[in-house]
């Protein structure tokens, strides 16, 4: 019994500071997508004609986000019955998008105008027993174009 009540109060405090969290990082997110959304970052890997006077750089932003308890839990439930894993989607879409801002706030230092050729790496950095996610990295990487 003493298990149980310990096993829920866990999920509890895990569900709690993990949505907290999850919520406040979102906030930032938006936030700062506002700000730097005059620069666009494309997956274009031609840069657009017209304008030759650019300097080019390489930019990136790469970001770890860990797992909450919480959100482990619901995918191990789920990978008993099968499906997608959508606790796991949020964590992948705040780290896509962190990286891609980390990436955007470098070429906006430089004072680029855009970046193009925007790629995505996704791994999985720790794994606990048995082989189960435990933080993810999504490194975002392009070149800026910075008028000369």
């Amino acid at each position: 019994m003493a298990d149980l009540i310990i096993l829920v109060t866990l999920l509890a405090l895990g569900y709690g500071f993990g949505r907290y969290s999850e919520s406040t990082h979102y906030a930032s997110i938006r936030k700062r997508e506002k700000t730097l959304n005059a620069i666009p970052a494309i997956a274009s890997r031609i840069p657009p004609q017209g304008n030759p006077n650019f300097d080019s750089q390489l930019v990136s932003g790469s970001v770890v986000i860990s797992v909450d308890y919480f959100k482990r839990f619901i995918a191990g439930l789920r990978n008993l019955v099968g499906g997608r894993m959508t606790s796991y989607e949020t964590l992948l879409d705040r780290a896509r998008r962190e990286a891609i801002l980390r990436m955007k706030e470098e070429a906006d230092r430089l004072g680029a105008s855009m970046v193009f050729n925007l790629k995505l790496e996704t791994a999985s950095i720790h794994k606990g027993r048995r082989n189960k996610i435990g933080s993810v990295e999504v490194l975002a990487y392009g070149t800026a174009l910075t008028p000369n």
